[in-house]
């Protein structure tokens, strides 16, 4: 993976020193003498922010470091930086950047001085990899994805550019700490999960290893929410990550793009088809770069912003008095960014997320033709669009892209319909324009949306999709015939885009009419065959028994069920127009896990590495420690085992099996004299992070359930450090960044599952196609306890079965067990039984429990019969927390299952998938610059 945020103490050591092409402690001493010399000359000087004062300061300094070491050495500091450079560029945009009142300099000030810095040194490789790529024109891969969960940019922005140690120094000359004033921003309200993450990991690898390529997603104003951890359980508000201004984009007021909603489709005297009328708003363009590590290369995000131009604003209706109706139509169109998955419950939550949906891949797909265009000059030639672009969706939020691609080419560029679709889907050839990455099979993420809202709001592209599901029904056909019209039913009922909708009439007319007549000229041909022959033969019998069943067989019927709605199934839409591809692919690099990690696994036994690697997770534990007394108030002990689930609060991913199992081990404390307990169990600390959506009510009343009993646990004399249970507020990367490298054992418990869609090409039978931070807790040497559902397959594989901590049951056992419960015949385990009987008894408070344990309990019913097996998992996964509490005992062998985490870990580098994504599906080759 690229470079993420690291210690800066750490990191000065490796990039203060430049590369020289000659080798000797002299020239170390002088550059040393160097730096020396710029540090007491500035510190010589009276720290004043007056820029009217930087232009002579900087030329006295400059004339004195010469005079002070022209004997000695002119290297730079840090990639060719001096520190008083670093230091003008800081005060520069203190005085004429500003944000803040001139006379102080502060933290918040010093944070956006030294980002505005950092991005002017971004743009310069920004602008040369712009000009570099527009010369080539080679083949670029374009990322459209509804998150980006960048994180904070300071530090790895710095550390990218090799400016890590002038920074740092520059800072402190001028009276801060580069560290204290990189937490003064905030991070990026762009994502949410593990599908954000995966964007900006890919971005930040994309750079890294110099290929052509752009990211395209939205600018939320506020973010999904802001977590608040109160009495309550959770509170959500706005985040203000934009509230005084983002320092790393940059506006692009003459990039903008019409997006139509709603309309009619018309059609000329020509056939050629327009879409006019309805509701029109504006795109506007914020680009953020995205430095490659150690590299020039700087790759774009780009972000799109929505607005309506000034005259929608009716000034007579606002002098009238009638403000809310004066600005309508600027709030129709700046409410599509202002909130990341805005709550979908109402159809008009619903209308707006299909309209950001729409927004994002109309404003993208608009600019990459116009850069197409742009690029190819007089030489246009649409059939080398494919050769020329490679569109990623990540999952299926992107998918209209597909349909908008075809409407582009066919109502605004000329094409025809057998062109467009050639060029959209390409078929058997390596170069094919879009391609899908698949996140989950689980039936709630795999979008459907409501072909009658489709209908409303895009009416043209609702044309389109019928057009491509006829394509498909059209293949359906050619592949299965229709001798067998049970098994065609069945395929096109999984198959095709459109859900519950009605067949083509063309269709129809071939499943029945060519089907009966057959049928009846077969009978008709063996009662002749009996006039003109005395003996019919056993075949010839067989034969027309055959046929006179067929006859009086049921009729297979194609209607529609009327009680429900017809759908739109992005995902089939997805692999229909483009490649299906699963989020961590299946393939596997020697090369790394031989020439990186080998050293690891020859060395996991040894004593030397292993107290180094001891020393180096206490580190971290302890500044974990620190983050979450500031965070949370409580005080826990590092000696304790930390047990880490974070992640969105989601009932199939298990937060309420985690913790049914503290609140058993609480309880079995409870009832043990306080040796007893000192004796069977390990001092834990159970920390929770993740947001619950705010209209998903059951999650909520988990996290509040958590809070409970954190409350009660952490506050019980008897206890003491045995048992601490902390919810971290607002997860965020920032706050990954320090739980992550600290945790001993990480939580993936969801329970395995069977359900792949129709097309879908899964790594791994499961709900989720890949995951993400079980990788990243694998690669800090946190040891996994979690069933064989997603990623949590190929990492037990690639860390050795007997480095992970397995339970539960198995994805082919699911549809048994659920059917089992339907019938009544599941008996619970007393345990089970005992532990929700002991949340009912109000130890935890007077909150009434009863919903959330309900859910756990009955056999059928909506939020009833425990759909996510958590009853069914219970007693083994308390049982394998029994293994985990031996195995930490025993610290040599729980220090060399760390180290051969981190050793196995080597295939899921992001830098690995996108090598294997740009060979394999994008087709788009390394571009370094000169």
């Amino acid at each position: 993976m690229a470079a993420s945020s690291f210690s800066i103490t750490s990191y000065i050591s490796k990039s203060s020193v430049p590369d020289f092409s000659f080798s000797s402690e002299h020239s170390k001493t002088l550059l040393f003498l160097k730096f020396e010399t710029a540090r007491r000359l500035i510190n010589s000087r009276r720290r004043n922010l007056s820029v009217t004062k930087v232009a002579s300061r900087n030329q006295e300094l400059e004339k004195l470091i010469d005079q002070s070491v022209e004997e000695e050495s002119t290297d730079a500091l840090d990639n060719g930086i001096l520190v008083p450079d670093v230091i003008s560029s800081i005060r520069y945009h203190a005085e004429f950047t500003p944000l803040f009142s001139p006379e102080k300099f502060e933290l918040p000030k010093a944070f956006y001085a030294t980002a505005e810095s950092v991005r002017d040194m971004l743009i310069k490789n920004w602008n040369a990899t712009y000009e570099y790529h527009e010369k080539m024109n080679v083949k670029q891969a374009y990322y459209l994805s509804m998150e980006f969960l960048q994180g904070r940019a300071l530090l790895n922005a710095i550390g990218n550019l090799e400016l890590s140690g002038a920074y740092a120094e520059a800072l402190r000359e001028l009276g801060h700490n580069l560290e204290d004033v990189a937490r003064q921003e905030p991070d990026a309200a762009l994502g949410n999960g593990g599908l954000g993450r995966l964007a900006s990991c890919f971005l930040d690898s994309l750079a890294t290893l110099n290929y052509p390529a752009w990211g395209y997603g939205l600018r939320y104003k506020y973010g999904l929410f802001k977590q608040l951890i109160t009495k309550d359980g959770q509170e959500e508000v706005a985040e203000s990550w934009l509230e005084m201004g983002n320092p790393w984009e940059v506006p692009r007021n003459d990039v903008s793009y019409p997006v139509k909603f709603y309309g009619e489709v018309v059609t000329g005297t020509d056939g050629h088809k327009e879409w006019v009328g309805g509701e029109d708003i504006m795109a506007v363009a914020y680009d953020v770069p995205i430095p490659g590590y150690k590299t020039k290369t700087t790759i774009n995000l780009r972000l799109w912003s929505t607005k309506v131009a000034p005259e929608y604003f009716d000034l007579h209706a606002f002098n009238s008095g009638d403000h809310a109706k004066a600005y309508e139509a600027l709030k129709k169109a700046e409410k599509i960014c202002y909130i990341l998955y805005p709550g979908d419950e109402s159809f008009e939550g619903k209308t707006l997320r299909l309209k950001q949906q729409y927004t994002l891949c109309s404003a993208s797909l608009q600019d990459i033709i116009a850069r197409f265009e742009r690029r190819s000059g007089e030489s246009l030639n649409w059939n080398d669009f494919p050769e020329k672009v490679a569109v990623q969706m990540n999952d299926t939020h992107p998918t209209l892209c597909i349909p908008e691609l075809l409407r582009i080419l066919m109502d605004c560029k000329g094409l025809e319909w057998k062109e467009a679709w050639e060029i959209t889907q390409r078929v058997g050839t390596s170069d094919r324009t879009v391609a899908y990455t698949n996140h989950t099979v689980l039936p709630e993420a795999l979008e459907k949306w409501s072909l009658d809202l489709l209908q409303q709001l895009l009416p043209r592209h609702v044309e389109i999709i019928e057009m491509i599901d006829k394509e498909l029904i059209d293949t359906i056909i050619a592949e299965y015939g229709i001798e067998d019209l049970e098994l065609l039913k069945e395929k096109l009922k999984q198959m095709r885009v459109l859900d519950n909708a009605e067949l083509p009439a063309s269709i129809l007319e071939l499943l029945v009419e060519p089907k009966e007549s057959p049928i009846v000229d077969s009978v008709e041909e063996e009662k002749s065959s009996e006039e003109v022959t005395e003996s019919t033969s056993e075949d010839d019998e067989l034969e027309a028994k055959e046929a006179k069943d067929a006859v009086s067989s049921p009729k297979v019927t194609f209607e529609t069920d009327p009680r429900q709605p017809k759908m739109v199934r992005m995902a089939n839409l997805c692999v229909v127009g483009g490649h299906a591809v699963n989020g961590v692919a299946e393939i596997h690099s020697e090369i790394v896990k031989n020439e990186v990690f080998n050293e690891f696994y020859k060395f996991a036994d040894d004593e030397e590495l292993q107290s180094e690697w001891r020393k180096a997770k206490r580190i971290n534990k302890e500044k974990m420690v620190s983050f979450l007394k500031e965070k949370t108030g409580y005080l826990v002990s590092p000696d304790a085992m930390f047990d880490v689930q974070v992640k969105r609060i989601h009932e199939y991913k298990r937060q309420l099996l985690n913790i049914l199992g503290i609140v058993y081990r609480y309880k079995k404390m409870k009832e043990m004299s306080a040796d007893e307990r000192k004796e069977k169990f390990v001092p834990r600390v159970c920390i929770f992070g993740g947001k619950a959506f705010a209209t998903y009510i059951q999650a909520k009343r988990i996290v509040k359930f958590i809070t409970d009993v954190g409350a009660t646990v952490n506050c019980d004399p008897d206890i003491g450090d045995l048992l601490k249970v902390v919810f971290v507020p607002d997860y965020n990367v920032t706050v990954a960044e320090v739980l992550i490298p600290g945790s001993d054992l990480s939580e993936h418990i969801r329970h395995a599952v069977i359900t792949v869609a129709a097309f879908m090409i899964l790594s791994t039978a499961g709900m989720e196609a890949s995951g993400t931070s079980n990788m990243k807790f694998a690669m800090n040497g946190c040891i996994q306890i979690g069933t064989l559902d997603g990623a949590n397959v190929e990492i037990r594989q690639e860390v050795g079965e007997e480095n992970f901590f397995l339970f539960g049951a198995e994805a082919h056992e699911i549809a048994g067990l659920r059917k089992e419960r339907s019938e009544g015949k599941f008996v619970p385990d007393p345990r089970f039984e005992e532990v929700k009987k002991y949340v009912r008894s109000g130890v935890f408070g007077p909150y009434n429990y009863d919903e959330l344990m309900g859910s756990l309990e009955g056999n059928e019913g909506y939020g009833r019969a425990d759909y996510f097996l958590v009853g069914k998992d219970f007693p083994a996964y308390i049982e394998c927390q029994e293994d985990v509490d031996e195995a930490y005992r025993d610290q040599k062998k729980w220090t060399k299952m760390s180290i051969l985490n981190t050793a196995g870990s080597y295939k899921f580098s992001s830098d690995r998938t996108i090598h294997q994504y740009a060979r394999e599906i994008w087709m788009i080759e390394p571009l370094v610059l000169p």
